[in-house]
């Protein structure tokens, strides 16, 4: 898994929670609904600043998302280490 996949996978996860869809994040954040899609799938590298966005629309501190994309790494690697 790389950094790209593990952030989609967090910023939907947090996405979920909040309940919002991702032309509703998308407009909070002044992005483009595309991007957020792609993001989500892990197509594009978000930058600091995008990271910072996406967090404040979430209620989420920046370092909450940083830390979960490198949990998934983290247990990726682990899994990928001992051939599950």
């Amino acid at each position: 898994m790389n950094p790209e996949k593990a952030f989609g996978i967090t910023l939907k996860k947090y996405r979920g929670m909040v309940c919002l869809t991702q032309e509703a994040l998308a407009y909070q954040c002044n992005l483009d609904r595309t991007y957020i899609s792609l993001l989500e799938r892990g197509l594009r590298r978000p930058t600091l600043n995008t990271i910072i966005v996406i967090s404040e629309s979430l209620n989420i501190k920046p370092s909450e998302i940083v830390q979960e994309v490198e949990q998934l790494l983290n247990e990726h690697n682990k899994s990928e280490d001992t051939g599950k």
